[in-house]
């Protein structure tokens, strides 16, 4: 798959370079550092995300394992953004998508679902999907933005029962 040079102009954000790539082994500690600073928002809800907690050996784990892979987002050369993700059957599924606050509102969550969009229709999948708790409503408003649709409802054990929307888009 590419790796996704873009230059735009946004809302005022001018010559933005933002290159999106698959992480390698050298980018776990990054990617982990990302997702929990974005996360931390997520502290106080009755069942706190475990993303906060989760030990960085789990993705080092899963990366080495080949279970799971993830993406890394740069703007200007520096790590903005992350998100991991998995092939199922016929779907990429992602999860843990992270931008810490400081580099929210500059489209770097949309440019990352674009990418993993179009490296699941590069390798035959023809749907992204992901889970998103039914509380958080400014994330399932995100995903719906950009075409995903709630398919169904479930219950999480995280290690508490969390309440969550499967959100999925045909690509």
């Amino acid at each position: 798959m590419r790796n996704s040079m873009i230059h735009f102009e946004e809302r005022g954000y001018i010559n933005m370079n933002i290159d999106i790539r698959i992480g390698t082994e050298n980018d776990i500690a990054t990617s982990h550092k990302i997702m929990r600073e974005a996360f931390e928002e997520y502290r106080d809800l009755d069942v706190p995300s475990s993303a906060i907690t989760e030990p960085v050996e789990k993705l080092k784990t899963a990366f080495n394992n080949g279970t799971e892979n993830f993406i890394m987002c740069f703007m200007n050369g520096e790590p903005q953004g992350t998100s991991r993700f998995h092939f199922k059957e016929d779907y990429l599924y992602f999860s843990r998508l992270s931008v810490p606050p400081v580099s929210r509102g500059k489209g770097l969550a949309k440019m990352m679902l674009s990418w993993l969009e179009d490296y699941a229709r590069s390798n035959g999948k023809l749907k992204v999907q992901c889970k998103v708790r039914h509380e958080l409503k400014r994330n399932i408003e995100l995903y719906r933005s950009i075409g995903y649709q709630i398919v169904k409802e479930e219950n999480v054990d995280n290690p508490n029962l969390v309440r969550t929307v499967v959100m999925e888009k045909l690509v």
